[in-house]
């Protein structure tokens, strides 16, 4: 058996490509579309251009779903609110809290409550009140645990979301 002599190799030139946007045909770098989807050799967009307009996209829907956030809640509130009773209860404390809706509209807040004259540097609990009517006034109870066991004078303040 004799050796076979194989042609030397010359090095081929490969060029980086990608596939054309349309068709999936090879086009050089920089090229979005090949020739035969755009035969008029027309300017292709620039990729800052394409995330430009993607970022104002993505801005303006943010922009939208707040205002229409804001709309679902206008009206509600502002939402008074007082401490009834405070007694204690398995592991905490039973709070009654009377607070009403003077908005126009349906709505629910969210209630901090806190020991009298903290002035907000204490230590607190919150409470979600059950959905008021408009000018609506309700009582219930939430037991807080925050605070131990021992009654303590508690203050409420509910916010208007």
């Amino acid at each position: 058996m004799t050796p076979t002599a194989s042609a030397p190799t010359s090095p081929i030139s490969v060029e980086p490509t990608h596939p054309c946007a349309r068709c999936g045909r090879s086009v050089p770098p920089g090229v979005g579309l090949c020739e035969e989807c755009n035969p008029l050799g027309l300017r292709d967009v620039a990729s800052g251009q394409v995330h430009g307009s993607v970022f104002i996209a993505v801005a303006v829907a943010i922009a939208v779903l707040a205002v229409l956030a804001r709309l679902s809640i206008a009206g509600s509130g502002p939402f008074p609110a007082q401490v009834g009773d405070v007694v204690p209860s398995a592991g905490g404390l039973s709070v009654t809290i009377t607070v009403s809706n003077e908005g126009d509209a349906t709505g629910q807040s969210s209630c901090r409550l806190s020991r009298v004259g903290d002035q907000g540097m204490g230590t607190a609990s919150f409470v979600t009140t059950p959905r008021l009517g408009a000018h609506e006034t309700r009582t219930f109870r939430s037991t807080v645990t925050e605070f131990g066991t021992a009654p303590v004078d508690l203050q409420v303040e509910c916010r208007t979301p």
